[in-house]
């Protein structure tokens, strides 16, 4: 039996403890906006949340999902920040957050993410999803795709920028998921969302950062605003502090200033609430183990991703370790592959796991790597 282990965003968030956590912070936190969640990033653990599971029109924190498939582009290859970016008609004519983009100019792709994430540049999205797609139907297709892989059921993305348009809602908890995904997998994306100010154009054009926490809150990395006169005022704001990171969304504030407040409410109620203890990083060893049948008798195992657990600050409590290994190791195996995992408890609950992988590929054995195996032994009893 291959145990795979529970994913770093699991249904332990649903447990009785968590979601107990969560209403006794809503008992004083008195949320105004219509929808709400709080999550530790690392772990994906709900440390808040009221109506997170309610469909809403998110506006352009719709661009966290645009920004996680342009991301996931150039961090395979596919595409490179020096590529020059064509701007056709239709998105030259989208109106609202814009840069305006004109059909004669071509701008980078790192022009073209500045401008998405520190002003919010609709034109600029659909440049970039026709880019990488094609045209804009196709990446929303992609979207609502990549939406369904991350487990995302109260989304249906109808366009990239989110412009309002019946049946293209979301929720708190669903803008939580794939912030988090975009944060673990593609941390780089932080050299863009914590510009306040900056330009493009060689100075002639100015961006500001339409999220107002990366200038006044401690620790800020970004991460998306948002706002129509239907969808009201909506923001996705995440921070780190102490190896602490959080993931706060607000979804129909009923002003710009309660997003705000609200984000940085919950955020500081996270960060004077909790603390992570960090117990390795990714990619750290952790043993050798033996491989049957493989060019290599072993392989070491890694940590698939920072590991870790979240705590109350006031919790004494111990935190114990309990390391979970296939049956068997048999060649060939990938880079990669998950070959166990390690579980963490407080007082005998799980409370986090972390896949570990293979550090290195191996192969299975043959002919040929048995002769070589086989004449190096000699060799070395020769010597």
């Amino acid at each position: 039996m291959v145990l795979y282990g529970m994913p770093i965003w699991s249904d332990y968030s649903h447990t009785t403890e968590v979601n107990a956590e969560a209403v006794t912070a809503e008992n004083f936190l008195n949320i105004e906006s219509e929808s709400a969640i709080l999550i530790e990033q690392t772990t994906g653990r709900i440390l808040y949340e009221s109506n997170s599971h309610s469909p809403l029109r998110p506006a352009s924190v719709t661009k966290v999902m645009t920004i996680l498939l342009i991301m996931e582009a150039i961090d395979s290859g596919a595409i490179a920040l020096s590529d020059k970016v064509p701007c056709s008609e239709n998105a030259s004519n989208m109106g609202g957050s814009q840069i305006w983009l004109n059909e004669k100019e071509q701008l980078t792709v790192d022009e073209m993410l500045k401008a998405i994430c520190v002003v919010s540049a609709n034109d600029c999205t659909v440049a970039m999803a026709e880019f990488l797609s094609g045209s804009e139907e196709l990446f929303v297709r992609q979207m609502n795709e990549k939406a369904q892989l991350l487990g995302m059921k109260d989304t249906v993305f109808k366009n990239c920028h989110g412009i309002d348009e019946d049946g293209h809602v979301t929720s708190s908890y669903d803008i939580a998921v794939m912030s988090r995904e975009l944060l673990l997998k593609h941390p780089n994306v932080k050299n863009y969302t914590t510009i306040w100010i900056d330009s493009l154009r060689g100075g002639t054009s100015e961006l500001v950062n339409t999220n107002r926490l990366i200038r006044t809150y401690e620790g800020a990395t970004g991460l998306k605003t948002g706002s129509t006169s239907l969808a009201l005022y909506n923001l996705s704001a995440t921070a780190t502090r102490n190896d602490l990171s959080l993931i706060s969304v607000i979804l129909r504030a009923p002003t710009t200033k309660v997003r705000f407040a609200e984000a940085k409410l919950l955020l500081d109620y996270g960060f004077n609430t909790y603390k992570f203890e960090k117990i390795s990083s990714k990619g750290d060893v952790l043993q050798s183990i033996a491989v049957s049948k493989g060019s290599n008798s072993n392989v070491n195992i890694v940590f698939e991703n920072d590991s870790g657990v979240l705590v109350k600050k006031s919790d004494t409590s111990e935190i114990t370790s309990e390391l979970i290994l296939n049956e068997e190791i048999v060649a060939p195996i990938s880079k990669n592959e998950c070959l166990g995992v390690m579980n963490y408890y407080i007082d005998g609950e799980l409370i986090s796991s972390v896949n570990l992988v293979a550090e290195k590929e191996i192969t299975k054995i043959n002919v040929a790597t048995m002769f070589n195996y086989v004449s190096e032994q000699w060799f070395n009893l020769l010597r």
